[in-house]
């Protein structure tokens, strides 16, 4: 049974390989404006698209334990990978005491809303190895034709900011055009990093309809805790939000602000060693 001694004001926990996750929590807070959210970015270890599904286990547990351990009322993993091969693990480690949200289920309940025809998925390497979305596709939508494609190139791009760039006009198109994506009236973008270029997708495939988990998490999330009596009610900021990277990089600062809209204060935590590691950040940049 969920814990009873959480209070509605407590933070959310939520984490992903880098930034991509912020997509998740700018959706959260465009929903829920006045609650806390406590981000991990575990950019040391960016990308997880081409790590072992035990590594991915192992950091995903310690940035678990380490939400968890500054009281947040619910765990969202906002990155496919870690919720393809993390997920049951999180769960059955928390799940009994709050809830624990993937962004797997909520884009593919979206989906399902859609009633499609022909889907199209596009990941990191081992999101798309996992072979998750496919088999929840088919168990839902048996008559549902899928193409999976993996496009590992995407999350370095964006991480180093090539948005709305040419690099990234490249290579979108070199994916985008594959034969096998043609003929499809949805596509899937199984990567939370994605959804930052969702419009330059979207431009290069006019009649398809293109879907991320940001909102669909939030959504989901927003329902979960209001049923288990965990959603804030009050008209002001529970308190601060909290934004930690296991490793420090200026592009990660200067793009959070393109995500957010917003200058965050980053701190950097080595959960590793078990230590804060302070630093000076440099805000002179873009």
């Amino acid at each position: 049974m969920p814990r009873s001694d959480i209070p509605p004001d407590a933070p959310i926990g939520v984490f992903d390989s880098g930034m991509g996750g912020l997509t998740v929590v700018r959706a959260i807070k465009e929903r829920m404006p006045n609650e806390r959210i406590i981000y991990f970015g575990d950019t040391a270890h960016l990308p997880y698209g081409d790590k072992s599904a035990e590594a991915i286990r192992h950091y995903a547990q310690t940035i678990a334990a380490f939400l968890v351990d500054k009281g947040v009322k619910a765990l969202v993993i906002a990155c496919n990978t870690a919720s393809a091969v993390a997920y049951q693990l999180l769960h059955e480690r928390y799940g009994h005491h709050l809830p624990v949200i993937n962004v797997v289920h909520p884009l593919v309940e979206s989906l399902r809303r859609q009633n499609p025809s022909k889907v199209g998925i596009i990941g990191t390497k081992l999101t798309i190895k996992s072979g998750i979305y496919p088999r929840l596709i088919r168990q839902h939508m048996p008559d549902v034709e899928v193409i999976s494609m993996p496009t590992p190139l995407l999350v370095p791009i964006i991480e180093e900011g090539y948005i709305h760039h040419r690099i990234s006009d490249v290579v979108l198109n070199e994916y985008l055009r594959d034969p096998a994506l043609q003929g499809i009236d949805t596509l899937l973008l199984a990567c939370t990093h994605y959804a930052v270029i969702k419009e330059e997708i979207q431009a290069l495939l006019p009649h398809v309809r293109v879907l991320d988990s940001a909102e669909p998490t939030a959504e989901y999330l927003q329902e979960v805790l209001q049923d288990r009596h965990l959603l804030y009610r009050g008209e002001a900021p529970s308190g601060e939000d909290e934004y930690y990277v296991s490793d420090y990089t200026h592009t990660f600062e200067r793009m959070s602000r393109y995500f957010l809209g917003q200058t965050i204060a980053l701190q950097q935590m080595d959960l590793w060693r078990n230590e804060s590691l302070p630093f000076e950040a440099d805000t002179s940049c873009g």
